[in-house]
């Protein structure tokens, strides 16, 4: 999979170019010299994300009850609503 460099100048004047490089692999768009970007296709993005699941899905997991999660409690003073 050939990886392909654009600068943020080449890639705004040549945007459909750097679409086409996409396809065959990671663009990397870079500002300064420096890597600040990746463009994907978005069935290479959808490969390296995974499946998208559910809340309920992640909550029902078995692996999630390894998780330690404490969230600090909220400490909130409820008041009187005044309806009149």
């Amino acid at each position: 999979m050939p990886i392909t460099t654009f600068s943020s100048r080449e890639f705004n004047q040549a945007a459909s170019r750097a679409k086409k490089a996409a396809q065959k692999g990671p663009v990397f768009i870079t500002d300064r010299g420096r890597p600040s970007h990746v463009l994907l296709s978005f069935d290479e993005y959808t490969k390296m994300s995974g499946p998208c699941r559910s809340i309920g899905d992640m909550l029902s997991d078995p692996a999630a009850a390894e998780i330690e999660f404490d969230p600090p409690r909220l400490g909130f003073i409820a008041r009187e609503v005044d309806l009149t």
